[in-house]
């Protein structure tokens, strides 16, 4: 009895401590648990400060979309939203372009200036000045910086006198073939029309209307004018613009004219069919 009784005094002793033991370990983890959220959680005025922040950059980010949308005529800084040119595009001078130019103050310097071949005008006692693809305004200021050395602060006015207005130019088989100015809105019709019109040998059919793009670029539109003038439809009648070359080609009929005898031919075929 006295060996049972001592294995059993030992097995519950061995009991206890292990629960002692347990019972440490678990306090010791429970309060670092507790304080992992803690410290890994960062403190309320610097999450206040983060979101301030951020908010401030979406605002920002905001601000400055608004900006960029309260300049709706604006593209690039240019002006045309559709092809990022000006709006309304000053007239730029070009060779043969004549301009008077008035000092205020200075009545003496007043000048007539001419853009010669070259691009260049003469400026009186200041030499040569660029001036081919200036506008008026942009002249004004450069001739003013001209003479700063020798006038203070010169007012400048800087008037077109003569400059090359817009024209057309019809070709081919029309009654008078040459270049003609192009006064308001006209379309290919009148355009021919203003030329004196079709001749005997005109194809109306086939009416080509070139218009150059840049300068090396050139379109063609084919338009049947017989068609339209038949149908008493002009929507396919294209407007022009500056520059625009008409040529109105010969009939095949009056190719061969020349080969048979009018006598023959009057029996078969009308030219002015074609």
């Amino acid at each position: 009895m006295n060996v049972i009784t001592k294995h059993v005094v030992l097995g519950a002793a061995g009991t206890l401590i292990l629960q002692l033991a347990a019972i440490a370990s678990a306090q010791e983890t429970v309060p670092s648990a507790v304080s992992a959220p803690e410290s890994s959680a960062p403190p309320a005025g610097k999450t206040a400060a983060a979101e301030s922040s951020q908010s401030q950059d979406r605002s920002g980010a905001g601000g400055s979309t608004s900006r960029a949308i309260t300049q709706p005529g604006k593209a690039g800084g240019m002006g045309d939203p559709a092809f990022g040119g000006e709006r309304h595009p000053l007239y730029r001078l070009s060779k043969s372009d004549i301009a008077d130019v008035i000092f205020t103050f200075s009545p003496d310097f007043n000048q007539t200036l001419t853009v010669q071949p070259d691009g260049f005008v003469i400026l009186k006692g200041a030499g040569p000045l660029l001036a081919e693809g200036l506008t008026v305004p942009q002249m004004q200021q450069a001739i003013a910086y001209a003479y700063r050395g020798i006038l203070h602060e010169p007012e400048v006015t800087v008037t077109l006198k003569d400059f090359e207005k817009p024209y057309f130019l019809a070709s081919g088989e029309v009654t008078r073939p040459g270049k003609y100015e192009l006064r308001g809105d006209l379309t290919v019709n009148e355009a021919v029309a203003i030329a004196g019109g079709f001749t005997q040998q005109a194809r109306h059919s086939q009416v080509v209307l070139f218009r150059r793009i840049s300068a090396y670029v050139a379109e063609s539109h084919l338009i049947d004018l017989k068609k339209m003038l038949d149908s008493r439809d002009v929507r396919e009648d294209l407007h022009l613009q500056p520059g625009d070359f008409i040529f109105v080609p010969q009939s095949r009929v009056s190719k061969i004219r020349k080969f048979v005898p009018t006598n023959s031919m009057s029996w078969y075929m009308n030219p002015l069919q074609f």
